[in-house]
């Protein structure tokens, strides 16, 4: 498996998922993610695993917290409004402490919107999305080959941590070919002596609940969760820069934005502009200090995103309001061009010497 070969990003999700050990996958289509969930159905079978497209969304994300429940490796996805069908069952498995891999391929929205790329999920995914206080830990790939090596890292994270985790797509990276090669990523290997598999040798069978009527104990769960997310948040952040070493100007972007706007910081720096990429991998958790750090070496931050600005809020939390923060963005499934932030770009830079 270590050739490339030309694989669509939804497919490569999919093959990587069975590299790391999935054998279990409920979903139900919609675009622009079906191409995922039909992979698997013809995988799945395969290598003696399990492909059920539920009734709802709402019925997958609950079979998905079975399985995860009885310690398999387990996967589902969707895109923008399926997963938010998802979210009570997203609360409950995190509530749990189970570990699952969840993909939204994001779409246009609000509403059911349309299937052109967006990435306005990034508050639905960062900040919990159902109720309670919860995480589930966020990775945001920008390209098919970092789709086949963020899912498999996925899976160990989650069963590493027991936590669900969320790869944050879009329909340009879902539908998008390029060649791609599966790495060889060892899995993680988790104690899963907890999980719900019959009595065995033990004494008493295992059981997993999230309701507690007693608020002492429930305030215990909470307590040890956070705990959990403290220590992912210190462990788990991951970025990736370009140009920012004598960066006047910091761009923050991610997944396919992130790739548009490397395009305009080449431009910039072509036209003698000293611009910089600060592209966070992590969306949750996000990493505040390594862009805190960046940005206090620069003079003005540009986040770019297809959204009406989300991780604007993350980025003035990381700098505390440092530096100016600024913002270019496309809504609706509309996707900016590079040429769109360069002018952009030379705004910013021309309004700061008061041109």
């Amino acid at each position: 498996m270590l050739e490339k070969q030309l694989m669509k990003g939804n497919e490569a999700i999919g093959e990587a998922a069975v590299i790391a050990g999935c054998r279990y996958y409920f979903g139900y289509p919609i675009t622009p993610q079906s191409e995922l969930i039909e992979y698997m159905a013809r995988r799945l079978p395969a290598v003696g695993g399990t492909f059920l497209q539920a009734e709802s969304e709402i019925a997958a994300i609950n079979m998905v917290y079975g399985a995860a429940g009885a310690g398999a490796r387990v996967m589902t996805s969707s895109s923008s409004p399926g997963v938010s069908l998802k979210q009570e069952g997203i609360s409950y498995i995190a509530a749990g402490e189970l570990p699952c891999v969840i993909v939204n391929i994001m779409r246009g929205g609000p509403g059911l919107g349309g299937i052109q790329p967006g990435q306005a999920d990034y508050f639905q995914a960062t900040k919990g999305g159902g109720h309670g206080d919860y995480h589930c830990i966020v990775v945001a790939p920008s390209s098919v080959q970092e789709m086949t090596d963020l899912t498999i890292h996925a899976f160990n994270l989650a069963d590493q941590y027991r936590n669900p985790v969320m790869i944050l797509g879009d329909g340009a990276l879902g539908q998008m070919i390029e060649p791609v090669t599966f790495l060889d990523i060892p899995q993680f290997t988790a104690d899963k002596s907890w999980a719900t598999t019959g009595m065995g040798e033990r004494n008493k069978p295992n059981s997993i609940n999230t309701l507690y009527l007693e608020p002492e104990t429930l305030e215990q769960v909470n307590t040890k969760l956070q705990h959990k997310y403290q220590v992912i948040e210190q462990q788990e952040v991951r970025w990736e820069t370009s140009y920012t070493d004598d960066a006047d100007l910091i761009l923050v972007a991610y997944g396919i934005t992130s790739r548009i706007a490397t395009s305009a910081v080449e431009m910039a720096r072509a036209a003698g502009h000293k611009v910089g990429l600060f592209r966070p991998i992590t969306l949750w958790p996000f990493p505040k200090q390594a862009l805190a750090d960046i940005v206090a070496k620069a003079s003005a931050v540009l986040t770019v995103e297809l959204s009406a600005g989300q991780m604007v809020e993350d980025v003035n939390l990381a700098i505390k309001c440092s530096k100016p923060v600024y913002f270019h963005g496309r809504t609706g499934g509309m996707m900016m061009s590079s040429r769109d932030i360069y002018e952009k770009i030379v705004d910013i830079l021309v309004a700061g010497r008061g041109e």
